[in-house]
């Protein structure tokens, strides 16, 4: 009986410390998914909600571009799963991505100062007349509502948050996870005294994670907003927004940057469509604009542009300087590493569209360029 009584107690002993180790690893999971719900941001409410259904953008409860658009075109024949899975697409590179620390900005006049630094992906810096805009910050490792899950930088940012100079406006153009990170604008909230402007309806999500009302300006296409002697002006994009479930809850937009005399468009997400040319009789020529030209692909054609149509969308603006972004950083779609930004080289080099590719933390003065070196060929 004695080895029956020591069984059944071993028997108890595994079932406790197997019940134990299941509590563990539930309370790990609770521990590391605990900021997810947060990330997800908030809703429209209140007088946001109110404001949100006065806007031409809104209808049936959600916000809509000027056309119909799809985010996914069907493909017979085409399985995108496996092609992610067994495709065989260089979709990284294959050393690390060149960064550069930017210097101090040489002394000019600055009537006329333009500068551009490109972190990577869509996170700029906009130095113009003095003044100092961030557009869509995103310094997270990943792109998620998790810091486990999602796409992984391929790149370190080049600097930190805490080495950015003081900003006068930080800009973002929606509210998908690469363009509006959680952890960073926190970051943001408690080292600057720069506004947030934003979207329609992107507010709730910065009043979620504790930006004070005084610091978040939201607005609708076509509507101006005075900071630090610059008018900004979000102006329409083709895309898509949302950060759970629930789909364009909030707008998404494009936005301009107009000093004195220098001027600055950036595209946000969009797919071309025929707006840019309305943006670029209304509130052109750009001095420089900054393009999206990654993370296409065919199956959602409508909503992000492929580098071919950035080109034509930066000379709808009336643009000067092409500079691109949304490529480098972040694996979001099936095309190689490399390639939007070869086909864009090719396109500029063909339609003598003027063209900087900058490394991440390159600064680029806007009426001297870098000349275009390929600097990324030799890690694709």
């Amino acid at each position: 009986m004695a080895p029956t009584r020591s069984t059944d107690g071993e028997r108890a002993l595994g079932r406790r410390m197997r019940g134990a180790a299941g509590l563990a690893a539930l309370a790990g999971l609770a521990w590391v998914a605990r900021d997810v719900p947060a990330a997800l941001g908030g809703r429209l409410a209140g007088a946001r909600a109110e404001r949100a259904a006065r806007s031409p953008q809104f209808r049936d409860g959600t916000f809509h571009n000027q056309v119909g658009t799809r985010t996914m075109v069907a493909d017979p024949g085409r399985n995108l799963l496996r092609e992610l899975i067994f495709g065989k697409q260089k979709r990284r590179p294959t050393a690390p991505v060149p960064l550069v620390r930017p210097t101090a900005s040489s002394a000019v006049d600055t009537a006329d100062e333009l500068n551009i630094i490109w972190y990577g992906h869509a996170s700029a810096l906009i130095e113009i007349e003095g003044r100092r805009v961030l557009l869509d910050p995103v310094w997270s490792d990943r792109c998620s509502p998790s810091d486990l899950v999602g796409p992984r930088r391929l790149h370190e940012p080049p600097v930190s948050l805490d080495e950015l100079p003081q900003l006068d406006a930080i800009l973002i153009s929606h509210d998908h996870y690469d363009h509006l990170d959680m952890a960073t604008v926190r970051a943001l909230l408690a080292g600057q005294s720069a506004p947030f402007l934003v979207p329609l309806g992107v507010g709730a999500h910065l009043d979620r994670w504790g930006v004070p009302a005084d610091r978040i300006v939201e607005l609708d296409w076509s509507e101006s907003h005075q900071v630090a002697g610059l008018e900004i002006t979000a102006t329409a994009a083709q895309h898509f927004s949302g950060r759970g479930l629930r789909r364009d809850g909030t707008l998404w937009s494009s936005w301009v940057v107009a000093g004195a005399h220098r001027r600055v468009f950036y595209t946000g997400d969009s797919g071309y469509f025929a707006g840019y040319a309305a943006i670029g009789a209304e509130h052109g020529p750009f001095d420089v604009t900054l393009m999206q030209i990654g993370a296409y692909d065919r199956a959602w054609p409508t909503i992000h542009m492929f580098p071919e149509e950035a080109v034509n969308a930066h000379l709808d603006l009336r643009g000067g300087l092409f500079i691109p972004v949304h490529w480098a950083t972040f694996n979001l779609a099936l095309h190689d590493w490399s390639e939007p930004v070869n086909r864009l080289w090719a396109e500029a080099k063909a339609r003598d569209v003027r063209l900087a590719v900058p490394r991440p933390g390159e600064r680029v003065v806007v009426d001297e360029p870098p000349a275009v070196d390929g600097w990324w060929q030799s890690i694709a």
